[in-house]
């Protein structure tokens, strides 16, 4: 028997390793992830729009985003390997953190560079905004990937694995929540009539959302245990498994969410924080009640195809909703929180499933499964905003077409271009989840150790 085998053995008979976890410990794992969560919400929200209303062009604003995901891509594949090979996932946590506190600031706080070199030339914004957006993914991929794996290193009970999953599911729920209330809150009390004051709103949700997020960042450093060290000798993963597509196609939905309720639908600017926050509210919601659940692959697998389904008919729904029933979006925003809720949860859930009793590898796994996501999302938004029109289109009342003007005659002309964004918002996503929901009905899986939590987390 070799010295990995005996490791692995003596995890497995381990009886603390197998129990399930206690309900403070779960709370506080939980809070590890606000920082990345709260700056995601307002990355994915409001960086398109920012950009843009700033100046760059549509092409411009998904080059940041790209550079950013395509850092980010790589930085979980190369920190994960990292992880896995010299531990300390605490540190990993910490400095990815500090990276994405600086970082993030520098994006939506303004071009520094522009005020260092006195210039604001468009291409000089450009460079500057993608290598921020580049060191603030790659801070946001270490953080990402420590605090993912960490899972599987503290406990083979799998049901408090999607316990501790569903907590960190809801806290992402209060991270989008908290930034949406800020930026309701910015955007109903300030004015944005020049370049300046746009900046000065996002800065304020911006240093907001960091100072939040570090405070939970503390309370997870300073109350999670190091988690015990995992044997660095077994194979990395079961190249037999296979993995659903639960990359996130969330996030470039969620990216094109403003563009919709704004210049599709034509709400009110409150709408930009109001149906995100209607869809996180359901989330979260929904993540509380998965965790009181005792869990096994099937019921897994019966979950995740429920939620797909549910976010095909929304999808669907998104793509048709004509702008006199813009009302109905705030329904469709309930079952949107729903289905994320079920999606995320069991899918992040499938994946420690499968990583199973095997730790050596689990940054790496998240890491590799991770690329997938970043990439993905980044080619889709830049292919979705190469597409955009830049070509005056006369509407009628259902048209998706952004920057009106009301001429004399009452005709409704576009000043900029035409929208992509019921696609990018409503038939990519559908898409992605009917397939992800056909592979995951191929999976199997095993679930060892599923004993119930010591105490519920609802009393």
């Amino acid at each position: 028997m070799t010295s990995s085998t005996v490791m692995n053995y003596d995890i497995e008979n381990d009886d603390s390793f197998t129990q399930p976890v206690g309900r403070w410990s779960v709370l506080y794992y939980g809070s590890g992830h606000m920082l990345n969560d709260i700056t995601a919400a307002c990355w994915f929200t409001y960086l398109l729009l920012f950009l843009t209303d700033i100046g760059l062009s549509p092409r411009g604003a998904a080059a940041v985003m790209l550079s950013g995901q395509i850092a980010d891509g790589f930085a979980t594949i190369f920190i994960g390997e990292l992880i896995d090979r010299f531990g300390h996932f605490k540190i990993w946590h910490g400095a990815g953190s500090v990276l994405v506190a600086v970082s993030f600031s520098s994006v939506f706080g303004g071009c520094m560079p522009c005020r260092i070199l006195s210039t604001s030339t468009l291409k000089v914004e450009t460079i500057s905004y993608c290598v921020f957006a580049a060191i603030f993914n790659v801070g946001w991929a270490a953080t990402q990937v420590a605090h993912m794996s960490m899972v599987n290193c503290i406990t083979l009970n799998s049901t408090s694995r999607v316990v501790l999953t569903s907590c960190r599911n809801a806290f992402t729920m209060v991270a989008n929540l908290s930034l949406y209330a800020i930026a309701f809150i910015v955007f109903s009390v300030s004015t944005a009539k020049t370049h300046a004051d746009l900046e000065n709103q996002y800065r304020w949700i911006a240093y907001s959302s960091i100072f939040i997020g570090c405070c939970f960042v503390g309370i997870f450093l300073s109350r999670t245990e190091e988690p015990r060290s995992c044997d660095r000798n077994v194979i990395l993963f079961n190249m037999e498994a296979k993995e659903p597509l639960t990359f996130r196609w969330f996030s470039w939905a969620q990216a094109y969410l403003a563009f919709y309720v704004i210049n599709d639908l034509r709400m009110g600017q409150s709408a930009k924080a109001l149906v995100p926050a209607i869809i996180y509210i359901c989330s979260f919601i929904v993540s509380i009640l998965l965790q009181e659940m005792a869990w096994t692959g099937q019921r897994l697998k019966a979950y995740y195809s429920a939620g797909g389904i549910l976010w095909v008919f929304c999808g669907a729904g998104i793509l048709i909703l004509p702008m006199n029933m813009s009302a109905f979006m705030y329904v469709l925003a309930i079952f949107v929180g729903i289905a994320n809720a079920l999606m995320m949860v069991t899918g992040i859930s499938m994946q420690n499933v499968l990583v199973g009793e095997d730790l050596s590898g689990c940054a790496f796994v998240c890491g590799t499964l991770s690329f997938l996501d970043k990439m993905s999302c980044g080619i889709a938004v830049y292919v979705l905003q190469s597409y955009q029109s830049m070509s005056p289109t006369v509407l009628d009342n259902n048209s998706s077409i952004t920057s009106l003007t009301v001429l004399d005659n009452n005709s409704l002309i576009s000043t900029s271009y035409i929208s992509v964004t019921r696609f990018g918002l409503g038939l990519i996503p559908a898409i992605c989840s009917l397939v992800s929901v056909a592979v995951t009905c191929t999976m199997k899986l095993h679930t060892p150790y599923s004993k119930p939590l010591v105490e519920p987390l609802l009393q």
